[in-house]
């Protein structure tokens, strides 16, 4: 049999726990389908003293994570996290040493893709990330090379488990935010500092590496506007419900010749189209390809299990020389792609005002919209809430988002708005 392909792990937390596992629990079923054996033979982490659940007795371990790069091993495997510091060292020294790198790490890979497969390409090694994208879910693979000769229209979905857990439980119990996320958080979920789940980053670093892929476009997570559920109230997901939609985190990448749009925002899905039963920490990613049609890519996004599949799959094709470039084309030949302006987007909107319970603000509303150039297919206005505040939703007709985003512009400032409105698009 070949030589076995020895492995140097960075991070031992609940995923690399979880790769040791798998390559132990399946380890004839691996060698018979790597045509070698895949073997640990090296570690490193914070803590060497912390019971993790397997053995490491039989590992080399190494105390500075960047001289990982350094250790007889074929490939190096990083599970730390963090878009800069030890991780972006390792992945550095890695490739200049001519080494195989696998990781994990979308907010890396958002930031420093494009530096890292020019690294990748010059050392002729792989760079593989497959669960840096919706866990086990084989979207990497399905974008990079089962739909290679399709010419990708629009890849859009749920790319963060933690706000669809939160916004399915507030459908399904009718309960507030700030609530559900405690309990997501108690449940682990959530982490003790929600923001770059809840605020929609996270989603925005998937997005990006998405993006590149379906798009033949550089990374551009610069370029993602980005808002997350923070401000959703159980009255919007009563109001969509009642519409016939459902809200979700939706990312959205399209690239055109104006050039790559890309947003994470929270959008009312129509109740028949597959996102909208998308519940729980689940992720499901939608490609539109010209000659395939559409695609949807639906599982687990995160834990350890699943992600632990996806950096065990990335090192079976490695074994068996299975690589090519890491953004499906040559780095040199990504597209260099502006942002496209939202502004001339068309598509339907809800819009919620917490307002003052008095005479002409309903008026005062529909003046800005109707200055702006917005249509209003329908208006709904809520009885008073204990702050004296009634709910005023609205749901546009299709128009250009400039003309919504003007109309907000207006109504800014004004004494009749009683906080910041929720905007949220409808999913067309």
């Amino acid at each position: 049999m070949a030589q076995a392909l020895r492995v140097a792990l960075a991070g031992l937390g609940t995923v690399g726990g979880g790769v040791i596992r798998v390559l132990d629990e399946n380890r004839e079923l691996i060698t018979r389908r790597a045509g070698r054996p895949i073997e640990v033979v090296a570690v490193s982490a914070r803590d060497r003293a912390k019971n993790r659940g397997v053995d490491l007795s039989r590992f080399a371990w190494v105390d500075d994570t960047a001289s990982l790069a350094e250790a007889e091993a074929d490939v190096v495997v990083e599970l730390i996290g963090g878009s800069d510091g030890p991780a972006l060292a390792l992945a550095r020294r890695t490739l200049a040493a001519g080494k195989g790198f696998v990781t994990a790490n979308k907010a890396m890979l958002a930031h420093h893709g494009l530096e890292l497969a020019r690294a990748a390409e010059a050392a002729g090694q792989p760079l593989k990330f497959e669960a840096a994208v919706a866990g086990g879910i084989p979207v990497i693979k399905g974008l990079r090379e089962g739909a290679a000769a399709n010419a990708i229209a629009r890849v859009y979905g749920i790319l963060n488990g933690t706000c669809n857990f939160i916004v399915s439980k507030m459908e399904a119990e009718g309960r507030d935010f700030a609530e559900v996320l405690a309990e997501a958080q108690a449940l682990g979920f959530a982490e003790a500092d929600p923001s770059f789940d809840i605020d929609g980053v996270d989603a925005a670093h998937k997005l990006s590496i998405l993006a590149s892929l379906a798009f033949g476009t550089a990374p551009a997570f610069g370029d993602v506007a980005i808002s997350g559920i923070r401000h959703l109230l159980a009255a919007d997901i009563a109001e969509a419900a009642a519409l016939g939609y459902r809200v979700r985190l939706v990312g959205v990448a399209e690239a055109d010749a104006h050039g790559l749009f890309q947003r994470v925002h929270a959008h009312l899905v129509p109740n028949d189209h597959p996102l909208a039963h998308v519940t729980g920490a689940t992720n499901a990613v939608v490609a539109e390809g010209n000659f395939v049609g559409r695609l949807l890519f639906q599982g687990a996004g995160a834990g350890e299990g699943p992600t632990a599949s996806a950096v065990v799959a990335d090192l079976i094709d490695i074994a068996r020389g299975e690589f090519g470039p890491p953004y499906a084309m040559p780095a040199d030949a990504l597209a260099t792609s502006g942002a496209a302006d939202s502004g001339e987007r068309r598509g339907r909107a809800y819009l919620r005002f917490a307002v003052a319970d008095r005479v002409g603000v309903l008026a005062e509303i529909a003046a800005a919209m109707r200055d702006a150039g917005v249509s209003i297919e329908s208006l709904i206005q809520r009885g008073a809430n204990g702050d004296g505040s009634v709910l005023v939703a609205i749901v546009t007709h299709e128009g250009p988002e400039r003309c919504v985003a003007a109309a907000l512009e207006r109504l800014r400032g004004s004494q009749s708005l009683m906080g910041e409105p929720m905007w949220m698009h409808i999913l067309g």
